[in-house]
């Protein structure tokens, strides 16, 4: 149903009394909602859904109602437009949808436990009380919440807590705040505390299936952040307290609520111990990106969804601001360029993407607006262009109008780049505009034509692309003062490329540093002045190199067969952003050969050349004088070197299993899932099976789970794909929040594809009744077109999902999709030959 008209313009809360009484064991509430607003019209639309609606009152005289499910609303008629206090009585029940209020399940010393959570984005609000549950309409709440409760049980929420009378428990009146952004939880909890420099209450919360100490790391993040974001935004941070609480069962990453934010356990918690160096960059990240919504996104909330971007963007960006100034040493922008920056330049390259700034209506597509490649990596990635064009300073300044001007309010895209323009003295807005409101990007080809070096701006596409002339205002960052900051037109002549070259002594670049969000095509004599210099590079540099290299032949501007040769060379490096680049790029060569054939054994003693000489420097082990680079790059190369089948490497691995086998929990972190990986693919029985998935049954270590999952998916065994298969609809094994990567890593098995293949299309119902609704439904589709790659794996694709384009939600992923997996059948079908003949001459 498509909501043409926001609930907002009928009525206007100003206040909400929410009254809870949950009953777990009966998995009911009731409630009681007083509102107190403004009604615009005689009859007022409140949103609800899956609600009992007994009574609605007002100044104590029942009010005429009707309940329009298909439209999640409450009719109420309240007589005449103006000022109204409704009091409505409801009743409804917990669901296991990890939306609205539900129970999350969990083991402590084998007894199974419950802690009821909340997660009410984007409109799961009316699950929980009747209310206009868009973001602009921001009201004050007061809180109160009963439940079965015993002993040792604690409750948190938004506000502190006030008082406890008669077991209901009162809180603290909140701010102006968007009614998605409320959240309580309650039951047997630990806890850690500790209070910032300007006196805001940190507190992290977990279940007691935990040790006290993976809460440690979180908390120190979670402080320091507060204490950066305080400072950078010139904001004070505006509640007493800010808990971060780990839910055993969460659909999402993490939630901003103002003051709870949730979190899966993976992306909050952590053995101190033994944790890969990757994953403390990742909780890191998660918690300073939540507590960046505090500001971005809780004081100043987008108005609509359409601007979603003003929230997750500026996030996803000051993330890395923040831990780039609070962990230096770890150089976390590296890992913004091999995650986001990659993941933003391969979906935005397939035609028919949306914009990072898109219209949304129907209340079922508001979900699908969460792609995390393009509203969170592409947006990040767009704001970085920003920050490089204006500077720290004046960023700053811009963001600390911008929160002065709308504080408690709603704000639009051009609302900050207003703030940001006036601080700039630029027309940011004007410059962004191409970048928000079209998709995709462009490719910008440099190139010697009569001795001049001419560059040219044309969108990319990976597969089919229907080229509608679009242009882009593209700072180029070129390391020739005769390029300009900024190209507006589609052609630029810079001059004699022979005198420009002599004048600047070294290669023509652009993008220097890879900030701004487009690739580049060198000719051969711009790219050969390049490869020869490489070695000279930066590593941000060196891993732009190749990753549009890699991004060029997926879209057929260039050969594979043409990147195998340059790869080597970089297999030098010693920089884990040069390797992850490297391997990103080998990896895609694995489309091309066929398992089982001699192309494949080509391509093995490719990557064991490419990886020999670093893994003989690493070794499997950590080591005292490992820098940060060589433990995030000990994985990939030892990943690369058993997918080459070396035997060295297998062996190693097997030995490490052998004398772990009655504690595997405590290998080192950073290569456990190789370990149990080699295991379970050159080792593996129905006995190691049997070990492994009872350890994923019963550990609480999130990290732990994950490796195990990559490796029971390795098996080869029918017998134990097909239990593993049975296994998915198993909550009490497999949560449905981790069966995304159990079905990805048994599709992506040649032995276990079909089986996977068949188990999605015969139970899809069951998946959509499970976790459809949910963001991240959509990625069960993206995750298939990720992997499939043959004529017959497409038509199979396409007649599963076609019937299902008029489905709200999953239109655009799966008209993508379909596009994504033929590109990759035709490029394999166009290079095949060449690029197997390629890799023969060069392993």
């Amino acid at each position: 149903m498509a909501e043409l008209m926001r609930f907002y313009q009928s009525f206007q809360p100003e206040h909400y009394q929410v009254f809870l009484d949950i009953n777990r064991a009966q998995k009911q509430f009731s409630g009681r909602t007083t509102i107190t607003g403004t009604a615009k019209e005689a009859l007022v639309l409140i949103h609800q859904n899956g609600l009992v609606i007994e009574t609605v009152t007002a100044a104590g005289k029942s009010m005429p109602f009707t309940v329009d499910n298909d439209a999640n609303a409450l009719k109420v008629e309240v007589g005449q437009p103006g000022e109204v206090t409704l009091v409505i009585a409801y009743t409804a029940a917990l669901t296991d949808s990890m939306m609205g209020i539900y129970p999350s399940y969990y083991q402590v010393d084998g007894v199974q436990k419950e802690l009821i959570g909340t997660q009410f984005e984007t409109n799961f609000a009316r699950q929980a009380f009747p209310c206009i549950d868009e973001p602009e309409a921001k009201a004050t709440f007061d809180l109160a919440v009963k439940f079965d409760e015993h002993e040792g049980e604690t409750i948190l929420s938004n506000m502190p807590e006030k008082e406890v009378i008669d077991g209901v428990h009162h809180f603290e009146t909140t701010v102006r705040m968007s009614t998605y952004l409320v959240a309580f939880a309650f039951g047997e909890l630990q806890g850690v505390q500790t209070k910032t420099e300007s006196g805001v209450q940190v507190g992290v919360f977990a279940t007691k299936a935990h040790q006290a100490n993976e809460l440690d790391f979180a908390l120190d993040i979670a402080k320091r952040s507060i204490e950066f974001f305080e400072d950078f935004y010139q904001t004070p941070y505006p509640l007493p307290h800010s808990w971060q609480l780990a839910l055993p069962d969460f659909s999402a990453g993490a939630m901003e609520n103002w003051g709870l934010v949730t979190y899966r356990e993976a992306y909050l918690l952590l053995d101190p111990d033994n944790t890969a160096l990757d994953t403390k960059h990742r909780v890191a990240t998660v918690i300073a990106h939540e507590l960046a919504h505090q500001w971005f996104g809780d004081l100043v909330t987008m108005q609509w969804w359409d601007d979603l971007w003003l929230n997750e963007s500026f996030a996803n960006m000051m993330e890395y601001v923040a831990i780039d100034a609070l962990q230096p040493d770890w150089h976390i922008w590296e890992s913004f360029q091999t995650s986001e920056v990659a993941a933003a330049l391969q979906r935005d390259a397939t035609d028919g993407v949306q914009s990072v700034h898109v219209q949304v209506n129907n209340p079922a597509e508001i979900d699908a607006l969460f792609d995390g490649a393009i509203v969170y990596a592409k947006g990040a990635r767009m704001l970085v262009m920003v920050r490089a064009l204006i500077g720290d300073d004046a960023l700053r300044a811009g963001l600390k109008a911008y929160f002065a001007a709308h504080q408690f309010g709603n704000a639009t895209g051009a609302d900050l780049w207003a703030a940001l323009g006036k601080a700039a003295n630029l027309d940011v807005g004007a410059i962004m505009h191409s970048w928000l409101e079209q998709p995709g990007y462009p490719v910008v080809t440099a190139k010697v034509v009569d001795g001049q070096l001419t560059l040219n701006q044309q969108q990319f596409f990976i597969g089919e692309g229907q080229e509608v002339g679009r242009q882009w205002q593209i700072p180029l960052k070129s390391n020739y003062a005769a390029a300009p900051l900024l190209m507006t037109d589609r052609e630029l002549v810079l001059g004699d490329y022979a005198q420009l070259r002599a004048d600047n002594g070294q290669p023509f670049r652009l993008n220097v540093g890879n900030e701004s969000h487009f690739i580049v095509h060198y000719d051969q004599t711009l790219l050969d002045d390049i490869l020869n210099s490489s070695a000279d590079m930066a590593p941000i540099g060196q891993l732009q190199l190749l990753q549009d290299l890699c991004l060029l032949a997926e879209g057929r501007q260039i050969s594979y067969a043409d990147v195998v040769p340059v790869l080597a060379p970089f297999a030098k490096s010693d920089s884990n952003v040069v390797a992850d680049a490297l391997y990103t790029v080998a990896g895609n060569l694995k489309k091309f050969v066929t398992p089982g054939e001699e192309s494949e054994q080509h391509l093995r003693r490719f990557f064991d050349q490419l990886s020999k000489a670093q893994v003989a420097r690493l070794g499997w082990l950590v080591q005292p004088t490992d820098s940060n680079d060589d433990q995030l790059m000990r994985p990939t190369v030892l990943s690369a070197a058993l997918y080459a089948k070396n035997q060295a490497a297998i062996d190693v691995a097997h030995t490490l299993f052998q004398a772990n086998q009655e504690k595997l929990v405590t290998l080192p972190a950073a290569i456990r899932v190789l370990v149990l990986m080699n295991e379970v693919q050159n080792f593996g029985n129905a006995a190691l099976y049997d070990q492994l998935l009872a350890a994923y049954r019963q550990t609480s270590d999130a990290s732990y789970k994950n490796d195990l999952t990559a490796a029971l998916t390795r098996t080869t065994d029918p017998e134990l794909i097909a239990t593993l298969i049975g296994k998915f609809e198993d909550a009490s094994t497999i949560k449905p929040q981790d069966l995304r990567a159990w079905f990805r890593g048994l599709l992506a098995n040649d032995k276990s594809q079909q089986a996977t293949w068949d188990w999605i299309r015969n139970d899809w119902q069951w998946l959509e009744e499970t976790v459809g609704g949910d963001m991240e439904f959509t990625t069960y589709i993206t995750s298939i077109a990720a992997i499939f790659k043959t004529p017959e794996r497409l038509a199979e694709f396409k007649a599963f999902f076609e019937p299902k384009l008029n489905t709200p939600g999953l239109t655009r992923e799966i008209t993508m999709d379909i596009k994504v997996i033929e590109s990759r059948v035709a490029l394999i079908e166009d290079q095949k030959a060449a690029v197997n003949e390629t890799i023969a001459k060069h392993m």
